[in-house]
């Protein structure tokens, strides 16, 4: 017999004031079954931990007497101005977590200001997800194993008002997540992905590899990145960058926007945490396109620190499933209303009015020990 789970909370308990407190909590909201596929990442989870750690290399430094009077976060991407660069990253089969699952984070998420990426694998329809919002929504699109019923998905998300696709490129074979499979993990019967069919997987070849011949077989490549662009109704970000190289031939084949991101650990490990290759990603476009994100943000500090690194705006995973897991709708717009306070806190206390002000200087480089690092050192 399985360990009781708690029903969600109706109110926010006043011991709840940081997204570390969710992601304490939350455990008694959910199975282990969810709870295994939420915390876990591949293979030993190096990665997973590293995405955290990257930050304690940062310090923010304050700056004192500031007129920061009339100061806001407002970012603009993409011809569209938004109140804030917190963004919540796309995470599959929510209702795994709430038996309202994606309806409820649509619901947060317009109340707070915060463009929601909306998975591919969504347990609830798009269409559905459209019709409740009332903020924007950007589509998480994972190719669909050829060029048809990947533009035929870009398409049908553009119908129902989406804004922007963001093309996942960092994952065509699945990560290796010992954890899952540890503990068994299963998907219940209520809760698919109702927006795809599952994608047919070419046979190998004959004495062939599995991966390279079976699963990578239809795995996209750079051309139909190309081609997607020059078809698809909508913007295209290219999600799941982590070289510099790849950046700029993204950027080549006219990616609207990169994601820096390694899937928050989950799909391959031992890979530079996403903090760590984000400045030399910034550089490699030089501004051509903008650089967001994703990977261990648990603090408005820490949104400051990608922010000073270059990033234009961040996407938060994992800690607001925490919160959808704990109270549903009530929980995440809690959780993203702490972490835009967060935010503006550091900000005023560093003499920035606006994210154009956040910049290098105003983060010091440290090693654990605490002494600062010199430039070249980095």
């Amino acid at each position: 017999m399985g360990r009781p789970v708690k029903a969600p909370l109706t109110a926010i308990p006043p011991e709840i004031v940081a997204a570390a407190d969710y992601e304490a909590v939350s455990r008694q909201f959910m199975d282990d079954n969810a709870w295994h596929y939420l915390t876990g990442g591949a293979a030993d989870e190096r990665t997973l931990a590293a995405n955290r750690q990257a930050f304690r290399q940062w310090q923010v430094r304050p700056r004192v007497l500031a007129d920061v009077r009339g100061g806001h976060t407002t970012v603009e991407l993409l011809g569209r101005r938004y109140a804030h660069p917190l963004f919540l990253a796309p995470v599959a089969y929510q209702r795994l977590f709430h038996p309202d699952g994606e309806r409820a984070v649509v619901q947060a998420a317009g109340l707070m200001g915060a463009p929601m990426l909306v998975s591919t694998l969504a347990s609830v329809s798009l269409e559905a997800m459209a019709a409740q919002a009332t903020g924007p929504l950007w589509f998480q699109l994972y190719w669909q194993g050829g060029r048809d019923s990947s533009l035929a998905l870009a398409q049908r998300a553009a119908r129902a008002g989406y804004e922007a696709l963001v093309l996942t490129v960092d994952a065509p074979v699945a990560g290796i997540r010992n954890r899952e499979q540890r503990t068994g993990f299963a998907l219940p019967p209520h809760v698919r992905a109702v927006n795809v069919e599952p994608v047919a997987v070419p046979p190998a070849v004959p004495g062939g590899s599995a991966v390279f011949d079976g699963l990578m077989a239809s795995a996209p490549t750079w051309a139909d990145l190309a081609w997607l662009v020059q078809q698809a109704p909508l913007p295209v970000l290219v999600k799941g960058i982590l070289h510099a190289d790849d950046a700029r031939l993204a950027v080549a084949a006219g990616a609207a926007g990169l994601v820096v991101s390694n899937h928050g650990g989950r799909v391959l490990d031992d890979v530079p945490p996403a903090l760590a290759v984000l400045p030399s990603v910034v550089a490699a476009v030089n501004g051509a396109v903008p650089v967001l994100m994703d990977g261990g943000i648990r603090r408005g500090s820490e949104a400051f620190i990608a922010l000073a690194l270059g990033a234009r705006a961040v996407l938060v995973g994992r800690p607001y499933i925490h919160a959808l897991a704990t109270a549903g709708a009530l929980g995440v717009a809690h959780l993203l209303r702490t972490l835009r306070e967060e935010l503006e806190i550091t900000m005023a206390l560093c003499g920035c009015a606006n994210l154009q002000a956040i910049g290098r200087s105003s983060l010091r480089a440290v090693r654990p020990d605490g002494a600062e690092l010199e430039e070249a050192a980095l």
